[in-house]
């Protein structure tokens, strides 16, 4: 690897650790106030949901339908229709690994 991917790597770490330091400084054990329990409640689905649509839209540089799209809509489906998260990903699993079995 070039020694200027290892900086990068170095700099986000560092970054990541000050992000992670600003909150517990700032704060200094006093309670959150009432307002930002619900916005802090909303970030965790908010990233997840961006992990998940990029995850199955990218392919390398651009945007792109693929096997890992249609598992997801499929997954999705089945979360909104009751079903469990086991089952959700089973299918999602079995839908990705077939359309790449047949070449999709």
């Amino acid at each position: 690897m070039s020694s200027q991917l290892w900086i990068l790597v170095a700099a986000c770490a560092v970054v990541t650790a000050l992000i992670k330091g600003v909150g517990p400084v700032t704060l200094g054990g006093r309670e959150l106030p009432p307002w930002s329990a619900g916005v802090i409640g909303l970030m965790a689905p908010a990233l997840l949901a961006a992990l998940v649509v990029t995850s199955s839209l990218a392919d390398g540089d651009r945007i792109a339908v693929g096997p890992q799209t249609a598992g997801v809509a499929l997954a999705g489906i089945v979360f909104a229709r009751g079903g469990s998260v086991l089952t959700g990903v089973a299918v999602a699993v079995a839908v990705t690994a077939g359309l790449r079995a047949l070449g999709w």
